[in-house]
């Protein structure tokens, strides 16, 4: 869920904000060790915001295609709350019913 939260654009302000703040308030320690620390926690953001558009583009693509098959099953509406060692086992049993 915290994939969810970082990949908003309220997080960019909220680094933003922190930006600012750490510059006001404690300019002494705003060094090059600093600037690092804030790209890399903007480049963690950017590649979270990529990860969850291709991940929602993903599942909307699969709702379509459920949609569009009439013999698709609801069974798996839940699995995304499932380990992923559980969802591969699902998928190998899948596999081996319709092949």
């Amino acid at each position: 869920m915290g994939g969810v939260f970082t990949s908003r654009p309220s997080a960019f302000l909220i680094l933003a904000a922190f930006t600012v703040s750490w510059i006001i308030f404690e300019r002494e320690t705003f060094d090059w060790h600093g600037v690092a620390t804030l790209v890399t926690w903007a480049m963690t953001l950017f590649i979270q915001r990529a990860e969850h558009r291709d991940t929602q583009a993903l599942q909307a693509k699969l709702d379509e295609l459920i949609r569009a098959t009439s013999a698709a099953s609801d069974d798996v509406t839940e699995i995304d709350d499932k380990e992923p060692e559980e969802i591969e086992k699902e998928r190998s049993a899948a596999s081996e019913q319709t092949g």
